[in-house]
C-alpha cells in the first residue's frame, strides 16, 4: 500500500481539526463579546456604573467596589437577567462602612422633696458611676433613681465639665429640672425668694465654664407683704420713698412715674408681692402722691386700704383742705383717708416729753427719757432685753404719768424699730417719732416704715433717716480670696496631708487636716482656686503625672464630700515638673512631694501682668506617698 493512500485522509483530518478549533475559537470569542455588551447595557439601564464586565470563555466577571451590601447583590441580579447565573463570578468588593457616628447624649435631672431622678442616656464605664455617685452626695444614696441608659462610646467634648456645672446648680436648687447636653445646660427651677434667686443665678453665672452654654430660667414666688405698705416723704425739697409696694410691673411703673413727678430722683426699689387690699392700689397710690406734691411737702402713708397724709408745719388751712377734699372724693371706695395738718408749737412751750433708745456700735443700748408706768417701764425694758442681750441693756427712764395713752406702744415700736439698724437712735415724742442711724440691712427703711404703719395706726407722725453701709452687712462681708487662701495656711500650720504610699488615698491624719480646710472654704464665697498635685523625678515621668493629678483629684472629691461648693475649683498635675527643692537629697524630694493650694488668676492682660502675678500666692503642703512598679520608689 502506498504512502499516498494514507496521506490524504490524514490531511483531511488535520484540516477539519483545524477548522474546527478555529470556529470554536471564534465562537468563543463571539459569546464573549455578546456577554460583556449585553451586560453592560443592563448595567448601564439600571445606573450601576460603578460595576464593569470582563469574560473568558463562557465565565463572566462581575467587577468594581459596590457602595453597599445591596448594590452589589443588585449588580448580580441584572447581571443575571442577561446570562446565566452560573456563568457569573463575583468578583466585586463593597465599600467599607463608615463608623456609625455616636448617639447624641443627653439627661435630664429632676429633683423635688423626694430625691433625684435621672433619664436619658450616657456613657458607658465612669463618666456614669460617676455622675450617680455625685447624685448621691448631693441627696443621699437612697435618693437616687437612675433611669438612665448607657451607650460604649466615649463622651464628647464638654461633657464631664457641663455634667458638673448641672451637678452644682443642682446642689442650689432643691427644686429644679435640668436638662444637660454636651454643650447646653439648661436650668429651670423654683426658689424661695427673689433674694435667694438673684443669688443662685449670679453664683450660677460665675460657675459657668467659658465654652459652656447656659440657659437659667429660675423663678421666685412673689412675697406676701402685710401690711401692703407705701410711704412717700417729700421734706425740705428732696422726695423719696421709706417704704414702696406693688403688685405687678405695671403698677410699680406707674407708682414711680408719679413718684418721679413730684420730684423722685436716682433708684429707687419698690417691692413686688401678693397681699394688695385691692386692684385699686395704684390708683389711690397715684392721687396721693399728687396731692403731697400740690401741698408743697409732707407724708402720705398707705396701710392696706388706711392711708394718713400729714401736711408740713406752716401748710396754709385753706390749701389743705382743698388738696384732703379734692382727695377724699377720688379716692376709690375701699381706702380711707386721715388727713393731718399739724399745729405750729408754742414757742413758750419748754418742748414735748420724750422717750429716747439709743444702739452703739458695740451694741449697748440705753432707755432713758419717760415712760408711762412703772409696769410699762418694766415691759420696755424687758422688751429690749429680749430684742438685745440682756447685759447690754441699760434703763434710766422716769415715770411720767402725764404721758397720753398711746405712749407706751409708740416706745415698744420704737425699741423694735431700732432691732434693724447696727447703730442709731428712737426719739419718740407725743405727736412724732423719729429713728437715726446705720444698718447692714438694704431693707430697714422698708421694713421700719412696714412696723410702724402697722403699729401706730392712722395719721401716726414718723421720720425714717437710715443709711445702708455695706461694711455693716454680713453678706458683703465675706473674706476675700486672698483672705481665704490665709485662712487655709494658717489652719495648714507645720501640719501634713500625707497619702498612703503609692496611692490617692489620704491617711487618716490628712482627713482631719482636710475637714478643717472645708470648714473654711465654707465659710469663703466661691474663689477660684487650683488644687495642685506635684511629685519628685524618681520613677517614670508619665507615672508621676498620673500620680499627681491623682492626687489633687482625690482633694477635690474630699472636699465634695464635706458639702464644699467646688464648682469655682480645679485639680491639675504637675507630676515632676515643678520642683522648690534638689530632688537629688531625701530632703528635698520630700519637699517636691506635695500638695499646693493657690487661687487661679483671671485672664492674662497685658495692661494687668504685674497685678495677675502678686495675685499667685501659694499655700503648700508637702505629702509623703510611694508611687507603683519598682522605679516609683518614692513618689
Amino acid at each position: 500500500m502506498r504512502l499516498s493512500n494514507y496521506a490524504l485522509p490524514i490531511a483531511s483530518f488535520a484540516f477539519a481539526g483545524v477548522a474546527s478549533v478555529v470556529a470554536a475559537t471564534l465562537s468563543v470569542s463571539l459569546v464573549e463579546d455578546a456577554s460583556v455588551d449585553a451586560v453592560t447595557e443592563q448595567f448601564q439601564t439600571a445606573g450601576l456604573d460603578w460595576a464593569s464586565v470582563d469574560a473568558t470563555g463562557l465565565q463572566v466577571f462581575v467587577i468594581g467596589t459596590a457602595p453597599n451590601e445591596a448594590d452589589r447583590f443588585r449588580a448580580l441580579s441584572n447581571a443575571g437577567q442577561v446570562v446565566d447565573a452560573a456563568r457569573l463570578i463575583d468578583q466585586m468588593d463593597v465599600a467599607e462602612t463608615q463608623q456609625l457616628a455616636p448617639p447624641k447624649f443627653s439627661i435630664e435631672i429632676l429633683r423635688n422633696d423626694s430625691g433625684v431622678s435621672l433619664i436619658g442616656l450616657t456613657p458607658d464605664g465612669d463618666a456614669h458611676e460617676q455622675l450617680v455617685e455625685a447624685m448621691q452626695t448631693v441627696v443621699g444614696e437612697d435618693q437616687v433613681s437612675d433611669l438612665m441608659e448607657t451607650a460604649s462610646y466615649p463622651a464628647p467634648d464638654g461633657w464631664e465639665e457641663a455634667i458638673d456645672f448641672a451637678t452644682d446648680a443642682l446642689r442650689r436648687l432643691p427644686r429644679s429640672k435640668i436638662s444637660v447636653s454636651a454643650d447646653l445646660v439648661e436650668v429651670t427651677a423654683m426658689t424661695d425668694s427673689a433674694k435667694e434667686k438673684t443669688a443662685t443665678e449670679s453664683a450660677l453665672a460665675r460657675a459657668k465654664p467659658d465654652d459652656l452654654r447656659v440657659a437659667l430660667s429660675i423663678s421666685a414666688p412673689r412675697p406676701v407683704i402685710t401690711p401692703f405698705t407705701l410711704r412717700f416723704v417729700v421734706e425740705n425739697g428732696t422726695a423719696r420713698f421709706d417704704a414702696c409696694s406693688a403688685d405687678s410691673e405695671e403698677t410699680r411703673d406707674r407708682i414711680l412715674r408719679a413718684a418721679r413727678a413730684a420730684g423722685l430722683e436716682g433708684q429707687t426699689v419698690c417691692t413686688i408681692g401678693l397681699g394688695v387690699p385691692s386692684t385699686r392700689w395704684v390708683e389711690a397710690a397715684e392721687k396721693s402722691i399728687r396731692a403731697l406734691t400740690t401741698l408743697g411737702g409732707g407724708t402720705v402713708t398707705m396701710s392696706d386700704a388706711d392711708i394718713s397724709l400729714i401736711a408740713l408745719e406752716g401748710t396754709e388751712q385753706g390749701v389743705f383742705d382743698t388738696v384732703v377734699g379734692e382727695l377724699e372724693n377720688s379716692l376709690p371706695e375701699v381706702f380711707d383717708l386721715t388727713a393731718v395738718l399739724p399745729e405750729t408749737p408754742d414757742e413758750s412751750d419748754e418742748g414735748p416729753a420724750e422717750f429716747v433708745a439709743t444702739l452703739s456700735p458695740e451694741g449697748q443700748v440705753q432707755l432713758r427719757g419717760r415712760v408711762a408706768s412703772e409696769i410699762a417701764r418694766q415691759t420696755a425694758e424687758s422688751y429690749a432685753k429680749a430684742a438685745f442681750a440682756s447685759a447690754a441693756v441699760r434703763m434710766t427712764a422716769r415715770v411720767d404719768d402725764t404721758l397720753p395713752a398711746s405712749w407706751s406702744v409708740r416706745v415698744l415700736a420704737g425699741i423694735e424699730a431700732l432691732g434693724n439698724l447696727s447703730n442709731g437712735a428712737v426719739t419718740v415724742t407725743k405727736d412724732d417719732m423719729r429713728i437715726s442711724g446705720d444698718t447692714g440691712f438694704k431693707a430697714a427703711r422698708s421694713e421700719i416704715a412696714r412696723l410702724l404703719s402697722e403699729k401706730l395706726g392712722d395719721g401716726a407722725q414718723f421720720s425714717i433717716d437710715v443709711t445702708y453701709k455695706e461694711q455693716l452687712d454680713p453678706t458683703a462681708a465675706l473674706p476675700t480670696p486672698e483672705e481665704c487662701l490665709v485662712r487655709i495656711q494658717t489652719v495648714l500650720g507645720t501640719r501634713k496631708l500625707n497619702f498612703e504610699p503609692g496611692s490617692d488615698t489620704l491617711d487618716s491624719e490628712g482627713r482631719g487636716i482636710m475637714d478643717d480646710i472645708a470648714e473654711v472654704l465654707k465659710s469663703c464665697p466661691e474663689i477660684p482656686l487650683e488644687i495642685g498635685g506635684h511629685t519628685d523625678s524618681q520613677g517614670r515621668e508619665s507615672m508621676n503625672q498620673q500620680l499627681s493629678q491623682a492626687r489633687a483629684e482625690a482633694i477635690l472629691t474630699e472636699l465634695r464630700n464635706r458639702r464644699v461648693l467646688t464648682a469655682s475649683y480645679r485639680a491639675v498635675g504637675y507630676g515632676e515638673t515643678q520642683p522648690i527643692a534638689d530632688n537629688g537629697t531625701e530632703e528635698g524630694r520630700e519637699q517636691n512631694r506635695r500638695i499646693e493650694f493657690r487661687l487661679i488668676p483671671p485672664e492674662p492682660v497685658e495692661e494687668t501682668q504685674t497685678t495677675l502675678e502678686s495675685s499667685e500666692q501659694s499655700v503648700k503642703e508637702d505629702g509623703a506617698a510611694q508611687s507603683e512598679g519598682s522605679e516609683d520608689e518614692q513618689n
